[in-house]
């Protein structure tokens, strides 16, 4: 294989991979649920990221509403939280921002 083969070849392979990644990235922020679970999992808490059920977090008030909708943010609620043993509190509750097509999560309380 020549020089200029192996030129276009390692292109292919570097094209693909961050089309992978990008895909992937996709993904796992496709969705509020997905980005949630992506949060919950990079955070450490792999099992709970899988297991858990997320509902939209109907609890908050009506000027919490209006001020979410004027950010463009919701709130979710894991049913089966985990437990972060450094602050020894329940992180059950999330905020999920939209930009565009993508949706990213942030924790925003839990009980303590």
């Amino acid at each position: 294989m020549g020089a200029k083969q192996k030129k276009i070849l390692f292109r292919k392979r570097v094209v693909i991979g961050l089309a992978s990644l990008v895909v992937l990235f996709y993904l796992l922020h496709s969705t509020p649920n997905m980005a949630v679970r992506t949060c919950v999992f990079f955070t450490g808490h792999p099992v709970a990221a899988i297991t858990s059920d997320i509902e939209e977090d109907a609890g908050y008030s009506e000027s919490d509403k209006k001020e979410y909708k004027k950010i463009n943010t919701k709130a979710y609620t894991l049913t089966n939280p985990p437990l972060e043993k450094a602050t020894d509190s329940v992180l059950e509750n999330y905020q999920v921002e939209s930009y565009g097509l993508i949706y990213f999560a942030k924790f925003s309380g839990g009980l303590q």
